[in-house]
Parts: C-alpha cells; structure tokens; sequence
C-alpha cells in the first residue's frame, strides 16, 4: 500500500512526501542534507528546535523536527539554535541562596505570568513553575521540575521577559546537586578511585567485551536504593 503524500513547504519551496514521515525525515526524503540540528533523533537532545504553521492559519507552533510528524500544508522553518544567555560561574564558589539567582539571572524576575513558555515547551515541562520556584530560591523544586529540560530554548524564544529558562533550571539543578542533595559516599570513592587509577585496568577489561556484553552488564547492574 502506497503512503499518503502530503503538501509541506521546506523554507518556502513547496514538497509531496510522505505523511507518516517526521519533519526531520521529511527534510532529508526532500534531499535536505542534515549537518546541523539533527542531533539524537530520538526527541532528547533538542538540538532541531524548529518553528512551523499550517497554511490558512495564523498560529506559529515551536517542535522537535525529530518527533513531529508532518501534516498537510506545513510551513517550517529551522533555526541552528535559540540564543540563550549563558552566565559563567564557579559551581564551587556559589551557593544555593536566593540571591544567587538575583545577581545571575535576574530577569526571571520580570516575568509576566504569561505562561507562553509552558504552552511552548516540547518536552510539556511546567515552565512558568520551575521559574517561580528558582525566583523564590526554592532549588530543589526547580530542579525537580525542570528535570526532563533538553535545553532546546523553545521556551524563551516565546518569553517577552526574555528569561533564558534552560540556563536557569541549569544553574538550579547544579546547586541541587552540588549541595542540596545528599551525598552518595561510595559515588564519590569510587570517583576519587578513578581518578587515582585504580579502577584502569577493570576499565580497559570492560572496554574489551563485546557491546552485547556490555549492555547486559549495564542493564543487569546494582541499583542504589
């Protein structure tokens, strides 16, 4: 049985392809060789952030390319990234306290309540909440709820605040982890074993076996409780 072919508009220039295919298979069907913004193509690394809408109506939609099937009279457009603010800082140096926040990012601070990122977000992650939650110092929250983001920056291509979400929630799980979250001791021998090299030669054995062994070993292994 022959697939259905629909009507989609690649940066303007009108294409038939198949209607079962993603907008990224989509791209490459209509010769697009795809050197950037392909990444995993699984729908977890958010690297093919991409913008579209559908002939005869007004509404922009924000995607994956990789998980977003293609439908009748869809224009799209790519874009290599969106720009998100990226401030530097020593993770050993600062500390899980509001102002932290204040003196980094303090945009976040301007938002409206509009929710446009929420609605934007292709992983459906909260996005308003896990903001609140960073302007009140409350990390833990903020990292729990952002903890799905794929750093795609959908998000803040909606927001007029201009608040770079990805980079926040970064910073906040970071700081969960750094220092809210309890220590797992034998995680951190076993990293001081590494770095001593005492863990080289079970390494390069490991590395040795065959893949099959290896994920069988993976998915077979202790889990911490």
């Amino acid at each position: 049985m022959e697939s259905k072919m629909v009507s989609i508009y690649l940066f303007g220039k009108r294409y038939e392809v198949p209607e079962e295919l993603t907008i990224m298979t989509a791209m490459e069907y209509s010769g697009y060789q795809l050197i950037r913004g392909c990444g995993c193509r699984n729908g977890f690394c958010g690297a093919c952030s991409t913008i579209y809408r559908i002939q005869g109506k007004n509404q922009l939609h924000t995607c994956l390319a990789c998980q977003t099937k293609v439908e009748e009279g869809m224009y799209i457009a790519t874009l290599p990234f969106f720009p998100l603010v990226k401030q530097v800082y020593d993770i050993n140096t600062v500390k899980p306290e509001q102002q932290i926040m204040m003196q980094l990012y303090p945009e976040i601070y301007a938002c409206i309540g509009c929710n446009a990122c929420t609605r934007a977000c292709t992983q459906s992650l909260k996005v308003m909440q896990y903001i609140a939650y960073a302007q009140r110092g409350e990390f833990q929250k903020c990292a729990d709820e952002s903890f799905d983001c794929v750093m795609c920056g959908v998000c803040s291509s909606r927001c007029p605040a201009g608040i770079s979400h990805p980079q926040v929630a970064e910073l906040a799980r970071r700081l969960n982890g750094k220092y809210l979250q309890p220590e797992s001791k034998h995680l951190t021998e076993r990293v001081k074993e590494i770095e001593e090299g005492k863990c080289e030669e079970l390494i390069q054995s490991i590395m040795q076996k065959p893949l099959a062994e290896i994920k069988e070993l993976y998915n077979s292994r202790d889990f911490e409780q």
